[in-house]
């Protein structure tokens, strides 16, 4: 019997999106104890009455999830409706651990979570943090390291609530739930974006401010980088190009992708979405549909390639960037998906960061396999 079963719906209000999936869903998969839940952000004031709902009628009691402006479910993206996707899967018990919100550190863990982690020692984690906390990056790596799991998963995005579940309503910080070493996931990540020329030494900055690139102005170095097609408006180029802080130690060039947020044209300064030092390294990128499909294809067969099973269920977390306004059209991404890997159960949501391996990225999308 299926480890996992997967539904998506959408209807005018919460009570029929639920049902639809439930009825979707059938019977449960045999030992069913882990629930996944995306809803989108028209819902998110109904996310709690959701949750009952289907902790009621599929009889799983432990959910985790978030709120996305956008939601995923087999070969349907839904935005701007109120829609939910959901799936079911049974796991080895006890080992998973659901925690809910961390908000300032991990000694917010409780004492039977710690116990947990020091009896199982959890190799991986789905995890979903919100953005409106400043220290959810620094918590991020903070639980990776007290736990030496591999952190995956997502920044909630939203419109109004940016609600969370774990086992409960929660938000404001980081929350998921762990896996033991004897839940096997795989997964990639696959950028978004092209890249502009080499790589610069930030030789000043200050705070988020780029001072000086290679020694030179850092718009100077900026608009050389452009060539012509930005070159006589240069303020409109960041509509489109972005930084990108190489991840050091990379073999895969891999690289973070933060906005430039401003631009000071007089003194020649940038300034990014993120904080960075002198020293570091940066590139600049541009969105680009083309090469995030040819990414994505790429990122989807290399992972295809380490498998020694079928995977039996998957979770997709892409970019609010990423979706319709990136491609075109709808479910290019879960498409492509599909095309790997067949009609496998999959849920998932658009993303306001992507998390993987603790680093939050953006303008990627991040697949996670259930084997």
């Amino acid at each position: 019997m299926d480890r996992f079963k997967a539904a998506h719906a959408s209807a005018e209000d919460w009570a029929h999106a639920a049902q639809g999936c439930v009825d979707v869903l059938g019977k449960m998969p045999e030992g069913a104890n882990l629930g996944f839940l995306y809803v989108t952000d028209v819902l998110a004031d109904d996310v709690a009455n959701i949750v009952a709902y289907l902790r009621q009628h599929t009889g799983v009691e432990h959910w985790v999830g978030s709120v996305g402006i956008g939601v995923c479910g087999g070969d349907k993206e839904y935005f701007d409706l109120p829609a939910l996707a959901v799936m079911v899967g049974a796991f080895p018990e006890n080992k998973f651990r659901v925690f809910p919100t961390i908000a300032e550190s991990v000694d917010q863990l409780s004492a039977a979570d710690t116990e947990w982690i020091a009896r199982q020692g959890p190799t991986s984690a789905l995890v979903h943090a919100s953005p409106e906390n400043a220290k959810s990056a620094r918590l991020l790596f903070e639980l990776a390291e007290t736990t030496n799991a591999f952190l995956l998963g997502g920044m909630t995005s939203s419109r109004g609530s940016a609600c969370q579940i774990a086992g409960r309503l929660t938000g404001g910080g980081v929350s998921g739930v762990l896996f033991a070493p004897e839940v096997p996931l795989a997964t990639c990540l696959s950028q978004g974006c092209r890249v502009l020329g080499e790589s610069h030494l930030i030789s000043d900055c200050l705070d988020n401010v780029i001072i000086g690139l290679d020694g030179r102005r850092a718009m100077e170095v900026f608009v050389e980088t452009l060539g012509s097609r930005y070159r006589d408006d240069p303020l409109s180029a960041a509509r489109h190009v972005l930084a990108a802080i190489p991840v050091e130690g990379s073999d895969i060039g891999d690289y973070l992708v933060r906005d430039i947020v401003a631009i000071d044209p007089q003194r020649g300064w940038l300034a990014v979405g993120s904080h960075v030092h002198p020293g570091d390294r940066l590139m600049f990128v541009e969105r680009d549909a083309v090469t995030a499909t040819t990414e994505l294809i790429r990122s989807l067969e290399r992972l295809k390639s380490r498998l020694d099973t079928e995977p039996k269920g998957a979770i997709y977390i892409s970019c609010i960037a990423r979706g319709p306004g990136m491609f075109g059209k709808s479910g290019t991404e879960i498409g492509i998906i599909r095309q790997a890997f067949g009609e496998l159960p999959l849920v998932g949501f658009f993303a306001n960061g992507e998390i993987s391996n603790a680093r939050v990225y953006g303008y990627t999308g991040v697949l996670i396999l259930f084997t």
